[in-house]
């Protein structure tokens, strides 16, 4: 029986959402060259997938955030997640600009939230855990309680990993590269001999080398 992160591993790789190019690498915004993208896009437009992944993450909440009273997704990726989500568990959902707007009431958090509520964060990727720290801190200055943060997947980069523990937010992914590699050797997606040279590109960019 494959373990959850396997799975949803094996659900990414079957609609593109990730693909895996270790002979043609893709460029990243940044300007890294990546053998990786990864598109979590891509699972709105698969109703099997995105049930899923909303079941998985509903089921991750229950089990290490059962105090959770809010679901609060990520603009814009997470937003899609996180009402699924919020569905899934019957509670209210609301969502986290990237800044505050510059017109109107001038919110960064859309939706009715409530000073002391309990609220999850959901985000669809965690590399450097930038991001999803800032929506932390914007829902920790309207007085909420930020339990955690889940996500569908995880590179598991140093920085993240210290970021979180700095803020003191514990996070949960559903999969990560590792599993998204073994999966993609299961299924042979990617050949056993370009194995190496993807976890050694993993392993530099875990620790800033690249």
């Amino acid at each position: 029986m494959k373990s959850q992160q396997h799975e949803i591993a094996g659900a990414l790789l079957s609609i593109g959402a990730v693909e895996l190019r270790p002979q043609d690498p893709f460029t990243w915004t940044s300007g890294i060259s990546s053998p990786i993208y990864c598109d979590n896009r891509l699972t709105m437009s698969s109703p099997t997938v995105r049930k899923q992944i909303a079941e998985a993450l509903a089921a991750n909440i229950r089990e290490f955030f059962p105090q959770t009273e809010v679901v609060a997704g990520t603009a814009t990726a997470g937003i899609p997640h996180a009402a699924w989500v919020s569905d899934a568990l019957n509670l209210p959902m609301v969502y986290v600009r990237s800044k505050a707007k510059e017109h109107g009431r001038g919110n960064q958090i859309e939706g009715k939230i409530v000073p002391g509520q309990k609220v999850i964060v959901v985000e669809d990727l965690i590399s450097t855990g930038g991001s999803s720290i800032e929506a932390v801190r914007a829902l920790e200055k309207e007085g909420c309680e930020v339990l955690g943060v889940v996500c569908i997947f995880t590179y598991h980069l140093k920085r993240a990993d210290e970021l979180f523990a700095e803020a003191g937010i514990p996070y949960v992914s559903l999969t990560n590269f590792d599993a998204l590699i073994e999966e993609a050797t299961f299924t042979k997606q990617i050949a056993e001999e370009d194995k190496p040279q993807l976890m050694e590109w993993h392993e530099k960019l875990k620790h800033g080398k690249l």
